[in-house]
């Protein structure tokens, strides 16, 4: 990122340091704990909102609490002595299934730094409300992030709804994402080359939104590779399942552990929603995860889909022992997972990620130093 650039996305997120690093709103897993102790670390960390917003004001309440015992700078957090701070983490949504009506008063009362919206069920259209609402009453200027996974929608976001970021999310990634998708490798200079085409546009009056990349980054390399692409920043949610601070089973996290050669461990797949009884998403769209029995049965043809999920439901009460490649338990992760190899603290992650990035990219300017 520019020095230019990062002026400007400093103005909105006072306490960041460059590159920018944010943590994904992962559905069940990045609660407030981990949210606040990625943004401690000068990065932006996201609750999950997801598709059910029932759970999501205890969330944002504990988030207030961690972010006081954090000790954040007032001066960062606050415009003016006469408005409340803003809170900041951001909170993210699924919005096939997320109510505004829910949403709308719970983010005008703790207002988080931002929105994240994700998976429409048609397209810019679904998301237009959403933009609207935030950006008309919600008392404070609001940050609104779109996570896309292809030019198209790059293209109709950012016509439609002008975003002040852009999530691009490639193919590599863990979780939901299109079936049908690019790596960051060639989709972020694309988005990109399009967002510059329009720079010199006369006719479209449209800003140009700051560009996260997402998909597949792990650690430094993947950050310094993604910055090199073009990008801002990027966001990560793999790396973060291996924190203390993800709300996940310890079965689970041994297995991101544990797990190697993401290309071939992980598959894209709309199996474990299936298992779970989830069936909101868009047609569009399936999810990344370890390959295991829940996935191989069906591929197979060994069980039904109404086995499966008797079988899933069965492999529940073996807590920890559920996952592997002979459990059945929905493991989501990216091809990145391979590069995982401990549990680290989510605000060590964020540092870490950060200064080797750097040094990475010190490296390729100037090697004879090095």
């Amino acid at each position: 990122m520019t020095s230019a650039n990062f002026r400007r996305l400093e103005k909105d997120y006072p306490w960041i340091a460059n590159p920018l690093i944010a943590s994904a709103p992962m559905l069940n897993i990045a609660t407030a704990k981990l949210a606040v102790a990625v943004s401690s670390a000068r990065g932006i960390g996201f609750i999950a909102g997801g598709y059910d917003l029932s759970g999501l004001e205890q969330q944002l309440i504990e988030a207030q609490d961690l972010v006081h015992e954090a000790n954040f700078h007032g001066s960062r957090l606050q415009h003016s002595l006469s408005e409340p701070p803003i809170l900041p983490v951001g909170v993210g949504f699924l919005n096939w299934g997320a109510s505004l009506e829910i949403a709308l008063p719970l983010i005008q009362k703790y207002r988080p730094c931002a929105v994240w919206l994700f998976a429409p069920k048609t397209g810019a259209d679904d998301l237009l409300p959403w933009v609207q609402v935030m950006r008309s009453k919600v008392p404070y200027h609001i940050k609104i992030w779109v996570q896309l996974c292809c030019l198209g929608d790059a293209v109709e976001y950012t016509e439609k709804l002008q975003p002040d970021v852009l999530v691009v999310q490639g193919s590599d990634a863990g979780g939901h994402g299109f079936a049908r998708s690019a790596s960051i490798v060639t989709l972020i200079p694309e988005v990109l080359d399009q967002l510059e085409s329009w720079k010199s546009s006369l006719t479209l009056n449209v800003g140009k939104p700051f560009v996260v990349a997402a998909g597949g980054i792990s650690d430094g390399r993947g950050l310094a590779a993604a910055m090199i692409l073009g990008a801002d920043g990027c966001a990560m949610g793999t790396r973060f399942l291996a924190s203390p601070e993800a709300q996940i089973a310890k079965g689970y996290q041994n297995e991101i552990l544990r797990s190697s050669d993401g290309g071939v461990g992980t598959v894209r797949s709309t199996v474990y929603d299936k298992v779970r009884g989830i069936y909101g998403w868009p047609t569009k769209y399936d999810g990344r995860g370890l390959i295991n029995r829940s996935y191989e049965d069906i591929m197979n043809q060994e069980v039904t889909e109404e086995e499966n999920r008797r079988l899933y439901e069965m492999e529940k009460l073996k807590g920890d022992d559920g996952w592997g490649p002979q459990g059945r338990m929905t493991t989501y992760a990216g091809t990145g997972v391979g590069l995982i190899r401990d549990v680290m603290p989510a605000a060590q992650i964020v540092t870490k990620t950060r200064r080797d990035a750097m040094q990475n990219l010190q490296k390729q300017l100037h090697p004879a130093r090095l």
